[in-house]
């Protein structure tokens, strides 16, 4: 594969807002035929866009948060699946970035910007909570390794050229293996029946005894060792999404207000866009969005500074910061979404429209991890001046 490589942040946008706007035409028809997709996914390798994150010094284009957290918004508002597939590709990325070796920084890098992807296998279905991770990666005589377990919502991984699987080696610490798509023993099982996202192909992997090279594991533990920002970059690109689905649910409302909804016959107007008590709720559901927007943005800023002279005292402004917009982002976005039927009506329940994909989409996306906790760390942050804990999630 050849990919087409970005020179710069404004570049990344551009072909960012060029690319929503060509998926955003069939997003809704690929969703209600649970049609995955992926032209689409290649579109995105060969854009460039995949490898934004690169650092200069290996050829990319090394863009900041603000741009990063940007691309996923405008993907979002176009397919909130389709926003999903490439999240965990650039927190593995950045994994690389952070505790690769030399070496396997030149060797990832350069696979990235020829426009191959990376999935994920890393959450466990059945074990007592989300860090409970159970999969072993075994070492052999010759110093290379085999991988053993089953995870599940494998994002990415259907799509994949490489994927990094998230496993406890001899001494229980978390290490990451970057496995090939076609490695032996790895299995993709495209079984994910999400109510919303649904083409986001968030399956089961099997991984039976894959042979895992020396040189393709990294010292994941090493990541929250000291102040990071590897939480904060993922869940700035969640926020993102949420934003993204709220902006998109938001437009077609304004569009189907606008062109098919009839005015309520005691509003005493021609047309719906015309009620006042419309053009009341339009308003503050424009207010949630604008807000989830701006508070994404800062969030990114503050990720960008914490960068240049990172400290215990920066990450946790980081972190706390994105927190702050993933929890008003995840309750937009559900607001939103089902606000679409409110100022719609009736008309806009037909299932062969598929308007509930924005909801569905927003509902299922904001379970990836509860904003209440967030609100929590906010809290103890604000009151008490403690930082919020290295864990990943935040």
């Amino acid at each position: 594969m050849t990919a087409h490589v970005i020179a710069d942040d404004a570049e990344a946008l551009t072909v960012a807002a060029a690319l929503a706007k060509e998926f955003r035409a069939g997003a809704s028809a690929r969703d209600a035929e649970r049609r995955l997709p992926r032209a689409e996914v290649d579109k995105l390798s060969a854009s460039g866009l995949l490898a934004v994150t690169v650092p200069a010094a290996h050829g990319g284009a090394d863009v900041g948060a603000l741009t990063l957290a940007e691309i996923f918004r405008l993907l979002a508002s176009a397919d909130g699946s389709l926003a999903q597939i490439p999240q965990s590709h650039f927190v593995y990325v950045n994994v690389v970035r952070r505790q690769g070796t030399e070496e396997q920084r030149k060797f990832f890098f350069a696979e990235v910007l020829a426009g191959r992807r990376f999935g994920n296998a890393q959450s466990e279905a059945g074990t007592r909570h989300v860090q409970d991770i159970r999969t072993r990666l075994t070492p052999r005589p010759d110093g290379s390794y085999v991988l053993t377990g089953v995870k599940h919502y494998a994002t990415g991984a259907l799509f994949a050229d490489w994927i990094p699987v998230l496993a406890r080696a001899e001494d229980d610490e978390l290490h990451v293996a970057y496995v090939p798509r076609d490695a032996p023993g790895l299995t993709v099982i495209d079984d994910w029946d999400g109510m919303g996202q649904r083409t986001t192909a968030s399956g089961t992997v099997r991984l039976d005894a894959v042979p895992v090279p020396a040189d393709r594991v990294l010292p994941h533990h090493l990541t929250f060792r000291g102040p990071q920002l590897h939480g904060a970059v993922a869940q700035l690109l969640h926020a993102a999404i949420d934003t993204g689905i709220a902006g998109g649910a938001l437009t077609e409302a304004a569009a189907f207000v606008r062109t098919k909804s009839r005015p309520w016959f005691e509003s005493g107007t021609e047309t719906a866009a015309e009620d006042p008590l419309l053009i009341q709720r339009f308003g503050e559901l424009a207010l949630r969005v604008r807000a989830s927007e701006a508070l994404l943005r800062e969030a990114a800023r503050t990720v960008d500074a914490a960068r240049t002279g990172l400290t215990d005292d920066s990450a946790a402004e980081a972190s706390i910061a994105v927190a702050a917009a993933k929890a008003h982002a995840a309750d937009t976005a559900v607001e939103v979404a089902g606000a679409l039927f409110e100022v719609s009506g009736t008309r806009a329940a037909l299932d062969s429209l598929n308007l509930h994909r924005h909801w569905r989409d927003a509902r299922t996306h904001t379970l990836h991890d509860p904003a209440r906790w967030k609100i929590q760390h906010i809290g103890r942050y604000v009151l008490n001046g403690t930082r919020p804990p290295r864990h990943g999630l935040l």
